[in-house]
């Protein structure tokens, strides 16, 4: 099937595999994840274009302002969106102009006559395909003119103007009108030449609107899940000053999410956030990274509110694997992302980077170093947005009262009989909890291996 356009965008924004899976996206092992809460695309073509989007989001501010706005009008037009092309619809115009090859010239004349006569007794099968067939194209034709129809209104945006324009000029084959004007009275004959010529004449119009189609479809899909969750349209802002602040952002994966606020800026651009284990804070920063990405995509965000400056990537270290076959460790692969990390960071462009309790594939005091040593060199990069969680409280610390970094923590309210609730709770400041220990009694297993040691 057709991809994109030539006047498709060629530039995008930078958001690798480990991002995505950091950030569950696309995940593989059957749970519900982020692409499954926007897509509400009406057919395969439509779905594989917002896959492609999600991959690929706008690699520009201009050109992301305009996919939003594309999107923010569908939110107020959804019932423009015509119903009458299904998935179905799609596949059966793939089936029909495939066979194009393969069909001889219609008969003519008296010889049309008896064929039409006999078409249904003698070849039940290629007389109810071409009805069929036909069909499908009028209603897709038709569909398409109900777009094109969208393009004379007024509030109609730049980029969508030209998607819908694109599909007008389509439509201008000289085959449409009599295809949109078949009916169940259509005589077979009649229906037979225009399977011929539409199969030898529309088949590349066609399959350009197609491509049309899925992105639009694509855009109302973002539009229709925006509506459907309630959630907000951020605020884009230029690249540069560097800029994301958010008002009661959530993780939308989860039943009774935790809101949070936080505000990132040119001058205070990163943030050291601490916590007990299990206390919130790798749940914050993914809330922050689908929150970004979903405004990348040019839709609405699990958000009261959200401001960013245009980013060129989003990047991610939260969940490092080992090679066996490589032979590579899991503190060797830590590095590694690290180091890809550090190249984001090495341009100019904006990037949100988000990593989240570095270093713990070795001993307590190699990552003490390490983590101090690559906090010590984020603070070279004012151009990015960037967040590290630890549980290397001493790390904290050892920069606390650095008016460039924003130090928050999660507060878990721990009893002085040693019982701890966790209140997932953000606020400024540095942590000092320390429940791992409370968690390994309570959870038993001390009591356990004892236990058996006296057995």
């Amino acid at each position: 099937m057709p991809g994109e356009t030539p006047h498709a965008r060629i530039i995008f924004m930078q958001n690798d595999k480990t991002t995505l899976r950091d950030l569950a996206v696309f995940p593989t092992d059957g749970s519900e994840g982020i692409f499954s809460l926007i897509d509400r695309t009406t057919t395969q073509e439509g779905r594989e274009a917002l896959r492609r989007h999600v991959l690929q989001p706008p690699g520009d501010h201009e050109r992301l302002a305009g996919v939003q706005a594309a999107v923010q009008f569908w939110c107020a037009n959804a019932h423009l969106w015509p119903t009458g092309i299904s998935n179905g619809t799609l596949v059966m115009l793939e089936k029909f102009f495939e066979s194009a090859d393969n069909t001889s010239m219609p008969p003519k004349g008296f010889a049309g006559m008896i064929a039409h006569g006999l078409q249904k007794i003698f070849n039940k099968r290629e007389y109810f395909f071409t009805k069929f067939s036909l069909s499908h194209l009028s209603d897709f034709l038709k569909g398409c003119q109900a777009l094109a129809a969208i393009a004379d209104r007024q509030d109609v945006p730049p980029l969508l103007l030209r998607e819908l324009q694109a599909i007008k000029d389509e439509l201008a084959h000289r085959l449409t009108d009599a295809i949109t004007g078949i009916s169940e009275g259509t005589p077979f004959p009649e229906l037979s030449q225009l399977q011929y010529k539409a199969r030898r004449e529309m088949k590349n119009t066609t399959y350009r609107l197609i491509a049309i189609y899925a992105r639009l479809d694509a855009w109302q899909a973002m539009a229709r899940a925006t509506t459907e969750h309630g959630w907000t349209f951020p605020q884009l802002l230029p690249e540069l000053p560097v800029c994301l602040e958010a008002t009661g952002i959530y993780h939308p994966l989860l039943h009774t999410p935790v809101a949070y606020d936080v505000a990132f800026g040119q001058a205070r651009n990163f943030m050291l956030l601490t916590g007990a284990n299990m206390s919130g804070k790798t749940t914050f920063l993914r809330s922050l990274g689908i929150g970004s990405l979903l405004a990348h995509l040019g839709m609405g965000v699990p958000a009261a509110g959200l401001r960013t400056s245009f980013m060129q990537g989003i990047i991610t270290n939260m969940h490092a694997e080992d090679n066996i076959l490589k032979g590579e460790s899991y503190f060797f692969a830590e590095v590694q992302r690290m180091k890809q990390i550090a190249r984001q960071l090495g341009q100019q462009r904006p990037h949100l980077a988000l990593m989240d309790e570095l270093f713990k594939g070795t001993n307590v005091h190699d990552a003490y170093e390490c983590t101090k040593a690559v906090v010590d060199g984020l603070m070279n990069h004012p151009n990015h947005i960037m967040a590290l969680s630890t549980h290397l409280y001493e790390v904290a610390q050892v920069f606390n009262g650095d008016s460039r970094i924003l130090f928050y923590h999660f507060v878990t309210n721990i009893s002085a009989a040693g019982q701890y609730v966790f209140t997932y709770k953000l606020r400024e400041g540095i942590s000092n909890d320390r429940i791992g220990y409370l968690i390994l009694q309570q959870e038993g297993v001390i009591d356990m291996l004892r236990n058996h040691s006296q057995q």
